[in-house]
C-alpha cells in the first residue's frame, strides 16, 4: 500500500454539507479530499423535492430549527443565508421557482444542484473519492489519518458530514455519531423526524380513509402547523403531520383542527339549514369520506335543529382539537431527516469545530440541528458547510 496522501482537510461525506464545505475550502486554496462510500454524490439532494430539490427557504430563521441549544444555528445561518445560496444557483444559470411558504425548487432537476456543487468543487481542485468504504479514522495529536478503500490520507482538519440514519436505502448510517463518541463528543439521542406517524388499530375507522387529505392545523409538542394532513393505511402523513412529527414524543397526542378559521359554524348552520345533518354540513367543508368518518365517530342523531346549542358547541370543540394517539412513526426508513445527533455543547457555533479537539468539525445533519420541512435542512447544510470552510 502506498504512503499516505497529505491534504489540508479531509471531508467525510459527499452530501450537500460536505460538497459545500469542500468547494468553499478548496476555493480558499486548501487541499481538500472528500471521501464517501456511495457510488454517487448528493444522493439525498437527488431524491428531494420530488426530484427537483427544495434547495432553500426564503423564510429561514433560527426559530425554524430544533436543537437542544435553540440558539446554536443562529451564527451560521446569519452569515450564509438563502440569498447567498440563490446567488450561487443563479450564477450557474439554474432556473428556479418559489412554491408555497418560501420554498425554492429547481425548474428542472435536482441533478443541477449536484452538478453545480461538483463544478464548484472542481473550481477548488477538490479531490473526490466515491465508492470508498472508510476503514478507520485516527488522530495522533496533530493530524487525522483516514484509511479508505485501499488508500490512506492525512490532514490537519477532519470534517464529518456523513449525515444521520434517515433514509438508509440511500446508504445513510449513524457513522457520524460513532465517530463523535470516539472523539469524546456527546450525542443527543437521534430519532426520526419529518416522518409519517402510525395509529393503533382502535383508530381503524381512520385507516379506512387512506388517500384522503385535507387542510388542517396540527399541534404537537407545543408546535402548530397549518398545512395538509393525509390519511394513510398506517396512520397520518402529509406536510402538517411531517412537521409536527419532529416535535412529537411517544405517549403524547397529536391534535388536529379539522376546520381551522371556523367558529360557531354549527350554530350558524342550525339557523340557516335547520334540517341538515352533521355529515351533510361537514361534507361542505371536508372530503366526503372524512366527513362521514368524523360524523360516525361523533354519532349526533337527527338534524341540527334537534340539538341543543351546548351540544353543537361541544362538537365544534372536538373538531377543532381532535386528538390522535400515535403508537409510533414509520421510522428512519421513511424519515426525511433526523432530530438529535452530535451535541452542540461540544461545538463552536461559529466554526462547527469541536471545542476540545482542534481540527475536528461536524456539519449538516450529523449535528443536533434539524429544520422544518421545506428547504430548511438544505439551508443548514449550506450554512454549516460554509462556516466550517472558513477556518479549515
Amino acid at each position: 500500500m502506498a504512503g499516505p496522501h497529505i491534504y489540508d482537510a479531509i471531508i467525510l461525506g459527499a452530501g450537500g454539507a460536505g460538497l459545500m464545505c469542500a468547494a468553499v475550502a478548496g476555493q480558499r486554496g486548501r487541499r481538500v479530499l472528500v471521501v464517501d462510500h456511495a457510488e454517487e454524490p448528493g444522493k439525498k439532494i437527488l431524491i428531494s423535492g420530488g426530484g427537483r430539490c427544495n434547495f432553500t427557504n426564503l423564510g429561514t430563521a433560527p426559530d425554524r430549527f430544533l436543537s437542544a441549544n435553540p440558539h446554536f444555528a443562529r451564527s451560521a445561518l446569519s452569515r450564509y443565508g438563502p440569498r447567498d445560496f440563490l446567488d450561487l444557483v443563479e450564477r450557474h444559470h439554474i432556473a428556479w421557482h418559489e412554491k408555497t411558504l418560501g420554498q425554492l425548487f429547481c425548474d428542472g432537476s435536482a441533478r443541477q444542484i449536484v452538478a453545480m456543487l461538483l463544478d464548484e468543487c472542481a473550481g477548488g481542485a477538490v479531490t473526490l473519492h466515491l465508492g470508498s468504504t472508510i476503514r478507520d479514522v485516527t488522530h495522533d495529536g496533530s493530524s487525522f489519518t483516514v484509511a479508505y478503500g485501499d488508500r490512506i490520507a492525512t490532514a490537519a482538519a477532519l470534517v464529518v458530514a456523513t449525515g444521520g440514519p434517515s433514509i438508509p436505502k440511500i446508504g445513510a448510517t449513524g457513522f457520524a455519531y460513532d465517530l463523535g463518541r470516539r472523539f469524546g463528543l456527546k450525542i443527543v439521542e437521534p430519532r426520526p423526524a419529518l416522518v409519517p406517524l402510525t395509529l393503533p388499530q382502535d383508530d381503524a375507522l381512520f385507516h379506512a380513509l387512506s388517500g384522503v387529505a385535507a387542510p388542517v392545523v396540527a399541534h404537537a409538542g407545543g408546535a402548530s402547523f397549518a398545512e395538509a394532513a393525509l390519511f394513510t393505511h398506517r396512520g397520518l402523513s402529509g406536510p402538517a403531520i411531517l412537521q409536527v412529527s419532529s416535535y412529537w414524543r411517544h405517549g403524547n397526542p397529536v391534535a388536529i383542527d379539522f376546520l381551522p378559521g371556523h367558529s360557531s359554524w354549527l350554530i350558524d348552520a342550525k339557523r340557516t339549514r335547520p334540517r341538515a345533518t352533521l355529515q351533510s354540513v361537514l361534507s361542505g367543508a371536508l372530503p366526503d369520506r372524512l366527513a362521514s368518518a368524523l360524523a360516525e365517530r361523533l354519532a349526533l342523531p337527527g338534524a341540527l335543529d334537534e340539538q341543543r346549542d351546548a351540544t353543537l358547541r361541544e362538537i365544534e370543540r372536538k373538531l377543532s382539537n381532535w386528538e390522535f394517539h400515535p403508537n409510533g412513526t414509520e421510522g428512519f426508513a421513511k424519515a426525511e431527516v433526523t432530530v438529535g445527533g452530535v451535541s452542540t455543547d461540544g461545538l463552536s457555533s461559529k466554526t462547527m469545530a469541536a471545542r476540545h479537539l482542534p481540527g475536528l468539525y461536524f456539519i449538516g445533519e450529523a449535528v443536533d440541528v434539524t429544520g422544518w420541512l421545506g428547504g430548511y435542512n438544505f439551508q443548514w447544510a449550506w450554512a454549516s458547510g460554509w462556516a466550517a470552510a472558513q477556518t479549515i
